[in-house]
């Protein structure tokens, strides 16, 4: 499949072996794995971050084998703790207000005046599937001028 804003084909990758129980040298205990998932998120860790340190240094290679399928996020969801926009869409508007601060000092940069218009475009896209999911407000609409309070 190619990709949206470039003229490159996509690539193909490896795909994970299908496993259904976790390694016996794994930690599968998962009262154990929940605590520490719920600490390292209210030190501010991302879901991404927190997977990593989980398979580094607690070794835990898939939370999906603890919990039958569920993902850190929707731990993180059951249990109240996280923001109030997933962390993809997060970390999109985070790179559009450095951008802005960019374009604020560099006003002719072209390119990445183009780069905001396509991060500004993800985020729209982002935002419709939300908004379908119920994950942010159904009358969320993203506005340049409210971002940085957002993201603050």
């Amino acid at each position: 499949m190619a990709r949206m804003y470039s003229s490159n084909k996509g690539v193909s990758g490896s795909s994970k072996p299908y496993v259904d129980a976790a390694p016996s040298w794994s930690n599968t205990n998962a009262d154990e794995v929940k605590e520490i998932i719920l600490k390292l998120a209210k030190e501010g860790h991302t879901t991404a971050e927190i997977g990593t340190i989980l398979r580094d240094q607690h070794a835990v290679p898939s939370v999906r084998l603890l919990f039958e399928g569920r993902r850190i996020s929707s731990i993180l969801a059951e249990a109240s703790v996280g923001g109030a926009y997933p962390e993809d869409m997060m970390n999109l508007m985070r790179k559009a207000v450095s951008l802005l601060e960019h374009l604020s000092r560099n006003h002719k940069d072209l390119h990445n005046s183009r780069a905001l218009h396509i991060t500004e475009s993800k985020i729209r896209r982002l935002a419709k599937y939300y908004r379908r999911e119920g994950r942010i407000a159904a009358d969320w609409k993203y506005k340049r001028d409210q971002l940085r309070l957002i993201v603050e």
